[in-house]
């Protein structure tokens, strides 16, 4: 079954432990799911662009209320996965959430004496964001303060080597480490491989498995499965070489042979805001 990997449901008021407590009387969406499958802890300050997406008011406080990833590509700009903002994840349009915040700087999400919790000043989502196909996931964040720092990653141009098919990547994140729920309060990463399009055409040829577009898209994991991204990682970092070369987006199952996870392709990402080399860095 073809999943995103920010789940669109809505739970009753108990829920499993994974899924944080909400205020009586409240009907809330479970949260976006993933953690990094096949991975290992890091720490932040080995990826010190890696943040949390959180709402406490929308997902209660067991992991701090994150619900998605995603990736500093500037001071106070972030990037993550436009469904991660969909109205069936958060239960109400992103302007309407009222703590929607970034935490930043942060190994645990639970440590409340490290990194940042920086409110979300402004939201703005593709508007050729297609659900049902999955194109154009991405969304960009402006924060009311700066990350601190060196805490930005640059972005991979058209024809940077480092999509080269072949080549080893690593994603980070918060998500489902077993694809049965298992949610960690640290973060992890996984070292994937980058695979070649026509693989991943042939995986994702369309219909209810979706449908792999080259121009936006990238996948990556490995041929035979194991290490893949997988719910509540959504939005989060693909790194290669250095080089922020995707943004967790969707897949079928996780870490499955012949399902490799979907990344939203970054180069097709800055073509579209017109973001360049020389001006990435001040956005």
């Amino acid at each position: 079954m073809r999943r995103r990997l920010a789940r669109a449901l809505f739970l009753p008021l108990v829920l499993a432990a994974a899924v944080p407590a909400l205020s009586v009387g409240s009907s809330a969406p479970v949260a976006a799911d993933s953690v990094v499958i096949g991975g290992f802890p890091v720490d932040i300050s080995q990826s010190p662009w890696t943040v949390a997406l959180s709402s406490r008011d929308r997902f209660g406080g067991t992991r701090a209320g994150q619900f998605c990833g995603g990736v500093a590509v500037g001071r106070t700009t972030v990037l993550t996965a436009a469904h991660c903002l969909d109205e069936n994840v958060l239960g109400v349009p992103p302007e309407r959430v009222r703590d929607l915040k970034v935490l930043a700087g942060r190994t645990d999400l639970l440590d409340g004496r490290g990194g940042q919790e920086i409110a979300v000043r402004r939201t703005w989502v593709n508007p050729a964001y297609d659900g049902d196909r999955n194109d154009g996931d991405f969304a960009v964040l402006t924060l009311a303060e700066p990350v601190q720092g060196d805490s930005v990653i640059t972005m991979a141009a058209d024809g940077d080597p480092a999509y080269t098919a072949g080549g080893t990547a690593k994603v980070y994140g918060w998500g489902d480490t077993s694809g049965v729920g298992d949610y960690p309060d640290s973060l992890r990463a996984a070292r994937v491989r980058v695979l070649p399009d026509a693989l991943c055409e042939e995986a994702y040829p369309g219909g209810s498995e979706g449908t792999y577009d080259a121009k936006s898209m990238l996948c990556a994991g490995e041929a035979e499965g194991g290490r893949d991204a997988c719910q509540g990682d959504s939005g989060g970092p693909l790194v290669a070489q250095g080089r922020l070369i995707g943004l967790v987006s969707w897949g079928t199952g996780c870490g499955r042979a012949g399902n490799p996870g979907v990344y939203m392709r970054v180069s097709d990402i800055m073509r579209t805001l017109g973001w360049t080399r020389s001006t990435s860095a001040g956005v």
